[in-house]
């Protein structure tokens, strides 16, 4: 059973930083990728990014390129995502996503396990 646990997040003033984490579980194929998503109230669920476990490949949603990056630790079987320079529209809740085998980083559909997620709230 593939579960993903995600921490860090909470609320910072605009132009800080925030680091979350995701720790996987019973990912047991060498082939996974994970991402970020978040979703604001009212909004759709959005890819911020993707890794793919096994390259280190990764894919940058516009909206975050150049503010948020993602890292990877395969022997704790973790992501991170460094988020710099936080804007009052990077207010949402934010989760983790696994999946196994190739697939779209940023599309939604396409990830088969989340996390509960974690709010993360940026005033100005």
């Amino acid at each position: 059973q593939v579960q993903l646990v995600e921490s860090g997040g909470g609320s910072v003033q605009a132009g800080e930083s925030l680091r979350l984490s995701c720790a996987a579980s019973g990912l047991t194929s060498r082939r996974n990728r994970m991402g970020w998503f978040r979703q604001a109230p009212g909004k759709e669920r959005e890819g911020l990014v993707g890794i793919y476990m096994y390259s280190g490949f990764t894919d940058y949603a516009d909206s975050v390129a150049g503010r948020f990056t993602i890292s990877q630790d395969n022997a704790k079987n973790t992501v991170s995502l460094q988020m710099n320079d936080l804007k009052p529209e990077d207010t949402a809740m934010y989760y983790c996503a696994a999946a196994f085998g190739y697939g779209d980083l940023l599309r939604t559909a396409e990830y088969s396990f989340w996390g509960q997620g974690t709010q993360v709230t940026v005033s100005s």
